[in-house]
């Protein structure tokens, strides 16, 4: 087995926003992955459009205001003219913009799929290292518990997960992993075999 290995979280939509609807009043948009531009002289607007999922009326949220193109850089302005589906998930998942436009994420309503090597507490038993380290990629921040993904990945139980939690057999980023993390981007996951083996054999 691998020293490190790689857990990989892809989402397959973008979060829909929690907002009432002026025409239908229904309370969700869904991004349209499309960007509205306006010029006032020197300076621009960018706002991300999102639609009405029941009469798909429009609602603009603000990115940039009353800023010099200049000051985006050539590449992102392009990106914006370009309908970059790219750049229109990464500030459909910014809880920053959402929080300046006084409008709510709806999170749960994100789909994903996890990606990685089928590895079994078994294996890592097995393993001649003392640690067994898992990097994780997580482009888009959806809220997610760390705990539960730990779970799905080395496929055990929610009673096994409790115990290697409170036995302080998984430490993330060198703190010892407890219910409340959520997933980052980048994180390292870390299981102590030595542990490991000690809570394996009281089960």
């Amino acid at each position: 087995m691998r020293n490190e290995n790689i857990w990989e979280i892809k989402a397959t939509n973008t979060p829909l926003l929690k907002r009432k609807c002026n025409r239908c009043n229904t309370n969700s948009f869904y991004c349209s992955e499309k960007f509205r531009i306006n010029a006032q002289k020197k300076n621009i607007d960018i706002w991300l459009i999102y639609r009405c999922v029941k009469c798909n009326s429009t609602y603009n949220m603000t990115l940039f205001s009353r800023i010099k193109p200049e000051l985006l850089g050539k590449d992102l302005y392009n990106k914006f003219l370009e309908n970059d589906t790219e750049i229109a998930w990464k500030y459909a998942f910014s809880a920053e913009i959402s929080r300046k436009n006084n409008v709510e994420l709806d999170f749960k309503s994100v789909e994903y799929d996890i990606l990685y090597d089928t590895i079994s507490v078994e294996d890592i038993l097995n393993s001649d290292s003392e640690i067994v380290t898992f990097k994780i990629k997580y482009p888009y921040d959806f809220n997610l518990k760390l705990s539960s993904f730990v779970r799905i990945c080395l496929q055990i139980s929610a009673t096994k997960l409790n115990k290697l939690i409170e036995a302080k057999v998984i430490s993330i980023q060198e703190k010892y992993l407890h219910k409340k993390h959520k997933v980052k981007n980048e994180d390292i996951v870390q299981i102590n075999i030595e542990k490991l083996k000690s809570v394996y054999t009281k089960l």
